[in-house]
């Protein structure tokens, strides 16, 4: 085998996200539910005998060697000693700075896909000891199940959830993670939770508010005014939205593909309206509604072997 094609890297939701503290080190202590969803980036890849690492996507602010899929692949090439290299391609469909996990589901996809192409064939926990060094979300993509996640992202356990569909919000204005993270008004005391707390999971799922909160929420609406903007929009337009992982994208949890095309339809015909060039001074702060699907796991799990 010498290349992949159309190899996807699904993003996540965070279907709650709590800050329960902080290590000494500076990383903070997490809770969180990750859903992974249809929307994805693809990758192409083409093994290189030369050893070098190609990325031919131009990625606007992202430095060729600065990029996550460049350094998961040399990160792979130092652990396992291989001599192969890869052209790669990536097709961005996840939006950056959103909270949706793109950059590390790309990393955690080309570890995955390398691992196979390469036959270096190390084992799942292999491979999330490499993504963890690359960033605390690529291990859940390489677990490959929907999780219950603990410490920095990196304690993982599976849990198995209801068949929904969400329609996922990008607002016109992106927000960085480390600021969030640093914000002196950043909760970082919230009481943990069990996995005990919600094994009836599908119980709460698209219930009214849903299960726990996102302590990033409040310090990302009191700084990133469109991202504000967007979410009272979408509650005085009649839907329930919470913030993913950092933000600034938003998700609306549906029961089923049919209730999120609908109301898909509802909302694009009221920016329409509301945002029209008719309305005088009217900015429409959002950029993307998309309707995606909640997956049952990652689309590469059965790739690794153990």
């Amino acid at each position: 085998m010498t290349m992949l094609y159309d190899v996807p890297a699904p993003a996540k939701l965070n279907l709650f996200l709590h800050v329960t503290g902080r290590r000494p080190d500076g990383y903070h202590l997490l809770q969180t539910v990750f859903r992974f969803i249809s929307l994805a980036d693809t990758l192409d890849f083409d093994v290189r005998t030369d050893g070098q690492v190609v990325r031919e996507t131009d990625m606007p602010g992202v430095a060729h060697d600065d990029d996550l899929v460049v350094r998961a692949a040399r990160a792979l090439q130092r652990h396992t000693g291989t001599r192969r290299g890869a052209q790669i391609r990536v097709q961005k469909r996840i939006p950056a700075g959103g909270g949706l996990g793109g950059g590390s589901s790309d990393a955690a996809s080309v570890l995955i896909a390398l691992n196979r192409l390469w036959e270096t064939n190390l084992s799942r926990e292999a491979l999330m000891r490499i993504g963890l060094a690359l960033g605390a979300d690529v291990p859940v993509f390489i677990f490959g199940q929907n999780a219950f996640a603990q410490g920095i992202g990196e304690d993982l356990s599976p849990v198995e959830l209801p068949d929904q569909a969400y329609i996922v919000v990008q607002p016109a204005q992106s927000v960085p993670t480390a600021g969030v993270f640093q914000a002196p008004d950043l909760t970082r005391n919230t009481d943990p939770v069990k996995i005990t707390d919600f094994s009836g999971l599908s119980e709460f799922i698209g219930a009214k508010d849903g299960f726990g909160h996102n302590d990033l929420q409040p310090v990302v609406l009191n700084r990133y005014p469109v991202v504000r903007q967007s979410l009272d929009w979408l509650n005085q337009s009649g839907f329930e939205a919470r913030m993913t992982g950092s933000g600034a994208c938003l998700f609306i949890e549906f029961p089923g593909g049919q209730q999120a095309s609908l109301a898909h339809q509802k909302l694009l015909a009221k920016m329409r309206t509301d945002y029209s060039d008719a309305v005088a001074g009217a900015q429409c702060p959002i950029q993307s509604l998309v309707v995606c699907e909640g997956l049952p796991g990652h689309p590469l799990r059965h790739w690794i072997k153990s």
